[in-house]
């Protein structure tokens, strides 16, 4: 793993937002699970119960393919990345309506258009040679 920067990547990324959908937990007591406003994680995140899962799905995607292989990694990377990039632009036009299920507000956009960056960046710039016939890292 120490030499694939999808497999590490992903890893990582898997971890924290496991554990953000974990904390997000303790701030949605009360909170409806598709309430368009959430309790706030660390002070800045609006999440609510649907956020919080997402969360962990995401990070279980994420830290299980990056400990898989590297084409696993660089693929759920890509997929991950794609629909963070998604949602961070559709997320301006859902803030303050009743489509808004997820209750994200200004920083979890820019948050997840941040993640979009990096998981695309990386999933699409690194490793582009390997193949599910590659050996993995």
């Amino acid at each position: 793993m120490r030499s694939s920067v999808n497999r590490l990547t992903a890893t990582i990324f898997g971890a924290v937002y496991l554990l953000v959908g974990v904390l997000g937990f303790t701030v949605t007591g009360g909170v409806g699970f598709f309430a368009t406003e959430g309790g706030l994680l660390l002070g800045i995140f609006e999440v609510n119960p649907l956020h919080n899962i997402a969360h962990l799905l995401i990070g279980a995607a994420l830290l299980v393919a990056g400990l898989v292989s590297v084409v696993a990694a660089r693929t759920v990377n890509i997929i991950v990345g794609a629909a963070y990039l998604l949602l961070g632009i559709v997320g301006f036009f859902l803030a303050g309506s009743a489509l808004n299920v997820l209750a994200l507000n200004t920083f979890d956009h820019f948050l997840h258009l941040a993640s979009a960056v990096v998981l695309l960046g990386i999933g699409l710039a690194a490793e582009r040679g390997v193949t599910a016939n590659t050996r993995t890292a």
